[in-house]
């Protein structure tokens, strides 16, 4: 006589595996899940784009202007600004910034700094990043089953930004080759943190600043990919969104998103990675910006946080602290330094903004500036594009005529208070 069959029984394993393939489908990473999308749904996956480049771009200065600031006066900014980081939880926004400044390639005198080399490795090896936050510390680079990924936000010792890490880097002028090693998982390069970030992005993103810097720098000529789930993406998207709604400026008082406009539009003369269309609205966007620079600055050379607000910001200046004005002044300094005349306020304008900037920055020594590290770091980049040369460069000619010696302001006590990573 036949068995009749187990149906409640099927039911009940059928409902397990489902369970169970849930809760793996829950945890995995976003390309296992575009990978379990396609078999389930036929939806395209993330293809890796193949980066020709060994090294990524340089957006290079377009002037020299030492009416605007002397050998002497970079040379004393930047003295400011040497990585002279401590330790112990060294915060990976202050050496991200320093690597963006000063290169991966960097060499000081000074036995308290860190090279370009030491300050690249402290983000991409997670041996040294644990020797500084401990073993206990929640990693920098993670492990992810589709590669590594890069911890960030405001939680202690994370990367502040999205994709600050990556852009940091490849401004530095990191090879795409360099090695990324996570807490259990060797033979990843940078590229591969560029493909998982090419995969990982998404439009709605907050904070697209650093993602369109680092895309820039690497993916040209293409002007467009494929991201995961079949999504297509282009630099004409990317500068969409950097310019949507000026009301919601970002961080830093919305001067990131110029800065990656600007640096956009310079790659654009290259290598033609926007619409005609995109490039005419995004220039037009950059003049706004100019008119509005022109209108809000102080009579005393200084940006205020409010510059979008135009001459009102100057007629009726609010009360803040000074390192936002400090944001406001170094960050407009920077790109400026990297657009066409046309987009430039008054040279007045910006000889003046050099001069107050010049004269807070080494009003200060060292250690004042050390909790404010990454702002002050715009500040030397700038003052070093306006004499069309890098940090790097300038110093190492510097010093081979002036010898290091340390002074009360260049000198950082390693047990100095640093604050907060600022936003």
């Amino acid at each position: 006589m036949s068995r009749s069959f187990p149906w409640k029984m099927f039911v009940a394993l059928q409902a397990g595996v489902l369970a169970a393939f849930g809760a793996a489908y829950a945890v995995s990473g976003p390309r296992s899940r575009d990978l379990t999308k396609q078999e389930l749904w036929g939806r395209e996956p993330f293809t890796p784009i193949t980066v020709a480049r060994s090294e990524p771009l340089v957006v290079e200065p377009l002037y020299d202007r030492p009416d605007f600031v002397s050998d002497a006066e970079l040379a004393a900014v930047l003295e400011r600004v040497v990585p002279r980081f401590q330790h112990r939880r060294t915060k990976p926004n202050f050496v991200e910034h320093a690597v963006r400044m000063w290169g991966v390639k960097a060499k000081f005198d000074d036995p308290q700094a860190m090279s370009g080399r030491e300050l690249s490795e402290f983000l991409t090896d997670h041996a040294r990043y644990a020797a500084s936050w401990g073993s206990t510390a929640a990693p920098l680079v993670e492990d992810r089953k589709t590669g590594l990924a890069i911890r960030w936000g405001t939680e202690s010792g994370a990367s502040v930004h999205h994709d600050h890490w990556l852009a940091s880097l490849t401004e530095g002028g990191v090879h795409r080759d360099t090695p990324v090693y996570g807490p259990a998982r060797r033979g990843t390069t940078i590229n591969d943190v560029l493909q998982e970030s090419l995969c990982d992005f998404r439009l709605d993103e907050r904070e697209t600043e650093w993602t369109a810097m680092a895309f820039g720098l690497w993916l040209p000529p293409y002007r467009e990919w494929t991201g995961s789930e079949g999504r297509r993406y282009s630099f004409d998207l990317l500068a969409q969104r950097l310019m949507r709604g000026q009301k919601q400026l970002g961080v830093c008082s919305g001067t990131h998103r110029v800065y990656s406009l600007m640096l956009l539009i310079r790659l654009d003369d290259e290598f033609d990675i926007l619409s005609d269309a995109s490039r005419a609205e995004s220039y037009g966007y950059l003049e706004r910006v100019r008119d509005l620079i022109t209108a809000s600055q102080w009579e005393d050379g200084r940006w205020p946080s409010n510059w979008p607000d135009g001459a009102k910001a100057a007629s009726q200046p609010i009360d803040e602290e000074l390192f936002k004005q400090v944001i406001a002044t170094g960050h407009h300094l920077e790109w400026l330094a990297i657009a066409p005349r046309e987009l430039h306020p008054p040279d007045n304008q910006i000889r003046k903004a050099a001069r107050w900037i010049i004269d807070t920055t080494t009003g200060k020594t060292a250690a004042d500036i050390l909790p404010h590290y990454t702002f002050y770091s715009h500040v030397g980049n700038a003052l070093a594009l306006w004499r069309n040369t890098h940090p790097a460069t300038f110093w190492q000619q510097w010093r081979a005529t002036h010898p290091y010696e340390p002074t009360p302001d260049n000198t950082v006590k390693r047990d100095e208070v640093v604050g907060r990573d600022e936003r």
